[in-house]
């Protein structure tokens, strides 16, 4: 068998090891796992009760255009229906929207350390990768903005970053916009915009109509707790909404999980208690950094990347014989892990774990 050449290197997307995996390989009873993201108090009770109350229907196909879902969410965000597309979680509009406009030939822009899968979907589409260093582990919008070529056809902006959590402000978005040529589209993604609390971070949706080539996305796998349904979306001019759905497989989100999205949408006092509770354990978190001396990059997310000061894959492995499941491995970034806030009981044993990983690591110096 032969494969396409270009897929043959690309590296398949790690995620965060599940709790079950850990506890048995360890032989562990508890394992607390902080690595993926997710939010530590789950769904609504509203949205549980109507992925219940979904169940006897499941022997039906789902709506192939969300359209009830559409529309909910349209008349939440004040904007029409035909500019909103549905996916299976917001990785899926990125592949999609790799596969409506990336040829081979075509060059696509992007931080050097952000969310892999830009970068793993425009290669699959045989385009040229064109990676800007992060400064301050903030996107470089005037770099970003003199790369632009004849041959750039996406430009891929996540706001806040993955992994870490820092943002463009909103004046500093509107004048790379001003200067992005028509013909380019721009991928802002705002996976974690329900947990953004800074006044200078930009109201994307409102600039659309400003700017037709601006594509956001957002997704109902963080702040509302549904990452297991896989639901998210993307938000857009109707003509570059149009092309991506061109390219979108049929039935490609569930009957629960458009419920459970419908419903979500309606519980915003969810959303508010979860962003207070996010607040209160990352002032938390803050706090013990810098009382060990750590630093860390400001985050406006539910997660911190933090200097740990030695080797991120030797802290990765002591947390994890403690236990505690976090991020690293991160290229640019070699002693930097990642943590989600979890709750007030997870993140002091994440400390726990941390401050006698520490003392381990400088004992084997």
């Amino acid at each position: 068998m032969k494969p396409k050449s270009r897929i043959v290197n690309i590296p398949v997307y790690q995620p965060g090891k599940p709790i079950e995996e850990v506890k048995r390989e360890l032989g562990l009873d508890k394992v607390i796992k902080l690595a993926s993201n997710e939010n530590p108090y789950g769904s609504a009770p509203s949205v549980q009760q109507a992925i219940v109350d979904e169940l006897s229907q499941l022997y039906l196909y789902p709506d192939g255009g969300a359209v009830e879902l559409t529309a909910e969410l349209a008349q939440h965000l004040g904007v029409q229906s035909n500019q909103i597309i549905f996916g299976c979680g917001s990785d899926e509009i990125i592949s999609l929207t790799a596969r409506a406009f990336l040829e081979p030939g075509d060059e696509t822009i992007m931080a050097d350390q952000t969310f892999s899968v830009y970068k793993s979907n425009a290669e699959i589409e045989g385009a040229e990768v064109v990676e800007v260093p992060l400064v301050d582990g903030t996107h470089d919008l005037h770099a970003m903005i003199a790369a632009v070529s004849e041959d750039t056809k996406i430009v891929w902006v996540c706001n806040p970053n993955n992994p870490t959590g820092t943002f463009v402000p909103e004046n500093e978005l509107i004048s790379f916009m001003d200067r992005v040529p028509e013909h380019v589209l721009v991928v802002l993604d705002e996976a974690y915009y329900e947990y953004v609390v800074a006044e200078q971070y930009p109201q994307s949706v409102k600039l659309l109509d400003r700017y037709p080539n601006l594509l956001i996305l957002r997704t109902f796998s963080k702040i509302y707790g549904l990452a297991a349904l896989r639901i998210g979306y993307g938000i857009g001019n109707a003509a570059v909404v149009k092309l991506v759905n061109q390219v979108r497989e049929p039935f490609n989100t569930s009957r629960i999980a458009q419920a459970a999205a419908r419903q979500a949408i309606r519980d915003q006092q969810f959303v508010d208690d979860c962003r207070s509770k996010n607040r209160e354990g990352m002032d938390v978190l803050l706090g013990e950094f810098d009382r060990l001396g750590l630093p860390y990059f400001p985050s406006e997310t539910n997660f911190i990347m933090v200097d740990t000061k030695h080797n991120a894959m030797d802290i990765f492995q002591g947390m994890l014989r403690r236990g505690v499941i976090i991020r690293a491995g991160h290229q640019k970034y070699p002693t930097y892990i990642r943590v989600t806030i979890g709750t007030p009981e997870e993140n002091e044993a994440f400390i726990r774990a941390l401050e006698e990983t520490l003392q381990e690591q400088t004992a084997n110096v």
